[in-house]
């Protein structure tokens, strides 16, 4: 898919779920996002979708240890150079997954607002590259993974610092060593200089990690239709047979 142009050209897709909410990350942060508090309704229904995405034909990938998140960025980066490959199109609007958009090789879509986020996107939207993400995530936190950040270090104080230094470790201890003019900063320095090592930790884990071992060839994620037999036994199994002629691509093999 171009998905600057809008020119819809998908031939290879693959979906990751997290089959379970916990990975590896809650044994490194005990207050790391997990399923307390999850209503089991929901949680009952985590095998019900693979399945359904299963029955249309496309390659899912459960994750136990690792995050969805991170077989994504796994299956991007290694097919992003791909010969034949013209863009990677991750579809979710996570932050953490802005740190593997790359030019306009790989990019993110948020299709609920319709919106692309190439690496210029990145920038205008958080103030820093992708390869800051991880630091900047740290820094301000991220509620939805349970990452605290560090205190007086909003979005503003941390796009600006780490625009100019790139890093946490990079980023000068005594303020008035700092190259950027920034509101708050010997307060923002001192709460980091007490801190430090719980930033680069948070930093660890907004990571993505890139080792996820797929198993399938780029060959093995083309699309080649709905299976019409597996597709109807599902439907008809889930009582769903107004959407079971839906498909408008079938694959017959």
């Amino acid at each position: 898919m171009d998905a600057r142009s809008g020119r819809c050209d998908v031939t290879h897709v693959g979906v990751a779920f997290d089959s379970v909410i916990e990975s590896f990350r809650n044994d490194m942060f005990s207050g790391y996002k997990s399923s307390a508090g999850v209503a089991p309704e929901l949680l009952g229904q985590f095998e019900l979708a693979e399945n359904a995405i299963k029955s249309l034909g496309v390659v899912v990938w459960p994750m136990v240890e690792f995050e969805a998140d991170d077989a994504l960025a796994s299956v991007a980066c290694s097919f992003a150079s791909a010969p034949g490959v013209e863009q990677v199109v991750i579809c979710s609007p996570d932050k953490d997954l802005a740190q593997i958009v790359d030019g306009d090789r790989i990019v993110c879509l948020d299709r609920k607002r319709d919106t692309i986020l190439d690496e210029l996107g990145v920038r205008t939207k958080f103030g820093v590259g992708p390869v800051s993400i991880p630091d900047y995530l740290a820094l301000v936190g991220d509620t939805a993974d349970g990452i605290p950040g560090i205190p007086k270090w909003g979005s503003k104080t941390s796009a600006t610092v780490l625009c100019h230094y790139g890093h946490v470790e990079q980023i000068p201890e005594d303020f008035s060593d700092w190259e950027v003019d920034v509101r708050g900063a010997r307060g923002a320095a001192e709460s980091l200089a007490l801190r430090r090592d719980d930033a680069l930790f948070y930093r660890d884990l907004a990571t993505l990690r890139l080792d996820v071992s797929i198993g399938e060839t780029l060959a093995e994620l083309e699309w080649m239709g709905v299976p019409r037999q597996r597709f109807r036994e599902f439907c008809a199994h889930q009582g769903l047979s107004g959407l079971a002629d839906r498909p408008h691509r079938w694959d017959d093999r």
